[in-house]
Parts: structure tokens; C-alpha cells; sequence
């Protein structure tokens, strides 16, 4: 299978961009990246129930695409969990999954909603998805307490800003970093990431 889409994805910019690809990309996002072997959900919702995340307090999944990592997150143990992605191409597809309490659209300046003790944004922050000042956003939607998990594909990583990302959060004070771990993320195209969980303070 081409991993045409996997190339664009990088390639688009504005909102409308990223929210036409994906909306492209939902019939064969599963096929495609399940061909290279995808990971990341899994790491995310294993690291964040390891974190000392509770199993029944609320998720959000933030960008839950098809769902495949609302899954992992149940899987996982996590029992309340709402999606919001900014396709609705993907979020027909996540409704398949059966494992969201609740599922809506989200526009790229849509307020992030609050009331979580969790948020996952696995595989969102990156060039040609949700840009960098969202996980911003994601962490002052949290109450004291709460955890993201996150993480950095090596193309994001790439980029000085998101390389050095978490450890400003935490120099600041916002957040204390609980988990990093660099690991597979499509091992099929030789592609790594890194899993963040932090604490907001």
C-alpha cells in the first residue's frame, strides 16, 4: 500500500488543509499505517495508566482520528473516555470503535473543553497537524493534578521548538514531567517517537 498520505501529511499547513486530508485519508488511515506497524497509542495509554492516571476518570482524546487511540486507551483500562478531531471523515470511523462515552468536531480555534483529569494527544502536536501552542492550550484546560500524554514523531522532533518543548513546560513550572521515552512509532518506514506524560502543577 502507498504511503502517499503519509507524505502529505507533512506537507499541509492551514487547518483546512489538514482537516481535507484527513477527511481523505479516513477510508484507509487504518490499512495504511497498520501495514507500517503503528504503535504510539499503545505507548501513549500504557505510559499514562503507569503515570498514576486514574482508570475511571474522564479522558479526552484529543484528535482521535479513527479512534485507534481511544481503543488503546480502553485497552489500557481507561473506562470514560470523549474524542474530538477536527475531521469528520475520522470521526465517523471512530464512532465504529464503540469505546467513546462521547464523540464531537473540534475547530482549530474551538476552546478546549475542560472537566478531564486526562488528555491524551497521541500523535496530534506535530507539522501538518495541530500546531505546537495547542499542547499549550491542552495543559490549562487541565485541573492541578491532571496528565497529558503526548508525543513527538522524529519529524517533529526535527524542529528545535518541539525538541525542547516539554523541558520549557517543566523549567517553568507548568508541568512536572513524569515519563519520555523514545521508541517505535511506524517501524515499517523506520519511523521513532517520543511519549511525554506530564503533570500539570
Amino acid at each position: 500500500m502507498s504511503t502517499d498520505f503519509l507524505s502529505r501529511v507533512y506537507r499541509a499547513h492551514s487547518p483546512e488543509q489538514v482537516r481535507a486530508l484527513y477527511d481523505d485519508w479516513a477510508a484507509t488511515y487504518e490499512a495504511e499505517i497498520a501495514e507500517n506497524g503503528y504503535v504510539t497509542p499503545r505507548r501513549c495509554a500504557e505510559a499514562l495508566l503507569a503515570s498514576g492516571a486514574d482508570p475511571a476518570g474522564a479522558v479526552l482524546d484529543f484528535g482521535c482520528g479513527t479512534g485507534l487511540s481511544g481503543l488503546a486507551l480502553r485497552l489500557a483500562g481507561f473506562e470514560l473516555i470523549d474524542g474530538r478531531d477536527l475531521s469528520d471523515g475520522m470521526l465517523a470511523k471512530a464512532r465504529d470503535k464503540g469505546v467513546y462515552r462521547d464523540l464531537a468536531p473540534i475547530g482549530p480555534d474551538d476552546p478546549v473543553p475542560d472537566g478531564y483529569s486526562a488528555i491524551a494527544a497521541i500523535g496530534v502536536v506535530s507539522p501538518g497537524a495541530a500546531p505546537l501552542p495547542v499542547l499549550d492550550r491542552l495543559i490549562a484546560s487541565l485541573p492541578p493534578g491532571g496528565r497529558i500524554v503526548f508525543s513527538f514523531n522524529d519529524h517533529a522532533l526535527e524542529h528545535p521548538d518541539f525538541r525542547a518543548k516539554a523541558d520549557s513546560l517543566t523549567q517553568a513550572g507548568t508541568v512536572r514531567e513524569l515519563f519520555r521515552e523514545h521508541g517505535d512509532h511506524l517501524p515499517g518506514i523506520n519511523l521513532k517517537s517520543t511519549v511525554y506524560v506530564l503533570e500539570k502543577v
